[in-house]
This record gives C-alpha cells, sequence and structure tokens, in this order.
C-alpha cells in the first residue's frame, strides 16, 4: 500500500533511508515506516557502501540503519557520512546489546535504538517521538523547556509486550525457533520444546512475524490442511 499523498500545505514529511541487508526485514520495516503519518521512505539500501552511493543522489533525514551489515559496521557507515559532511539523523535497529557500542551511537548522533525484535507500535513510538522533538525550533524560555525537548526522545515509555505474552516466555519461544532445523518449526513442536500450550506457542511466532523477526509458510508433506512452519530470519 502506498503512503497518503501530502496535501498542499501540509509540512514536507520525514525522509528515511531504510539500510537492512535481509530482504524481509528491509520490506517490513519499509511497509511500518509508511504506515506513520509523516514520513516517507526515500530508498532502501543492503549495505554501507550501497547506502552512501543512494544518499548521493538522494537527500534523507533520517536512517533507519540496522548494525551489522556485510560491508562493515554500522557505525562505520555514520562516521563516513559525516566525515563527508551528512548530517543525517540515525535510528539504530539492531539485536545488538553492547552499551559500548550505544555510547558510541549517540556520540555520532544516533538517536535512538530500537531491539529486534520489535512490533510496529514499537518503531512507531520512537518515529513519532523523534519527529516531535524534530519539530522543535526557536529559542528555549528556559531549562524546563530545554528538558522537555529532549524528554520527547530521550525518555519513550516502555513499549508493552501484547497481552498475555510475556518476555520470558517470548526468549523461550524465541530460541526454539533459533535451533529448529532449515525448514523451519511448526506451533505443536514448539509447544512442547517449550512446554505451552499450541495456541500459545502460536501467539508468540505470530507475534515474531510481526516483529519482522521470523517468517511462516505453509507445508503440504502430508495429506489434509498444510501446516504452517516458522522460521527464523537471520540474527541482524
Amino acid at each position: 500500500m502506498s503512503p497518503p499523498q501530502a496535501r498542499p500545505g501540509d509540512p514536507a514529511p520525514i525522509r528515511v533511508l531504510v539500510v537492512e541487508d535481509d530482504p524481509v526485514a528491509a520490506d517490513a520495516h519499509r511497509m511500518y515506516v509508511e504506515r506513520v503519518p509523516g514520513f516517507a521512505v526515500v530508498g532502501a539500501a543492503r549495505s554501507g557502501g550501497d547506502a552512501q552511493r543512494l544518499l548521493e543522489r538522494t537527500p534523507a533525514d533520517l536512517l533507519l540503519l540496522d548494525l551489522y551489515l556485510p560491508d562493515g559496521h554500522g557505525l562505520q557507515l555514520v562516521r563516513a557520512l559525516r566525515a563527508a559532511g551528512n548530517g543525517a539523523d540515525v535510528i539504530a535497529v539492531t539485536s545488538a546489546r553492547d552499551l559500548a557500542v550505544v555510547r558510541d551511537g549517540v556520540s555520532l548522533g544516533v538517536v535512538q535504538y530500537v531491539l529486534k525484535p520489535f512490533t510496529f507500535s514499537t518503531l512507531r513510538d520512537r518515529l513519532l517521538r523523534y519527529a516531535e522533538f524534530r519539530a522543535t525550533a526557536g529559542e528555549a524560555s528556559g531549562q524546563d523547556e530545554v528538558d522537555r525537548a529532549l524528554a520527547s526522545l530521550r525518555a519513550p515509555q516502555p513499549a508493552a509486550m501484547p497481552k498475555g505474552l510475556t518476555q520470558a516466555t517470548l526468549h523461550a519461544v524465541t530460541e526454539a525457533l533459533r535451533g529448529a532445523e532449515e525448514e523451519g518449526i511448526s506451533a505443536a513442536a514448539t509447544a512442547e520444546t517449550v512446554g505451552i500450550s499450541r495456541i500459545t506457542a502460536r501467539r508468540y511466532l505470530e507475534h515474531l512475524v510481526e516483529a519482522g523477526r521470523a517468517a511462516r509458510a505453509p507445508h503440504y508433506g502430508q495429506i489434509g490442511r498444510p501446516e504452517l512452519l516458522y522460521r527464523w530470519l537471520s540474527e541482524h
């Protein structure tokens, strides 16, 4: 679905470049961004080199950047852009949890981190907070106004898990999915591995699909209705 067209008089959308080498994840990130009012995806790059070449032709205000790229770490790309005078902001979308990397990223202009797996609502929250911060202009009347501007960016509310889901069980399901054979694993097999019901396992698996960390496909190996198999997408 194409994003809604801007009407005359509307502010220009925030231009986003998606930098993600996994094509399934890249498509999911593009779809998520285009569902948020005020944002427009100007392109997708599969590597740091691709991103640099694309930015030479197409300006972007914000990079949605995976930190593990096939031609180097994402922060290397940010350093190269800064050296070239490109000041685009960055939201890092990654599974990396190294706080030293987070500190390095902040010094380079990484304004937010979104940890995989995540849902649309998590990314939407970060994008809207970034838009609120970006919209601040003029001279602050005092310390309180400066604090409020920074708080809009730096203090997001924790994203709630879908009702009935817990982080501990999500971790167990994720580990079962990652340890499955290449063709994938069914909800029934996941339930047996983790020790939960099949219906509960399916809820967690569907949550991972929505978050862009898993894919599902029908398996036609037996007579009758095909069985859905879930496959973990490559770690980034």
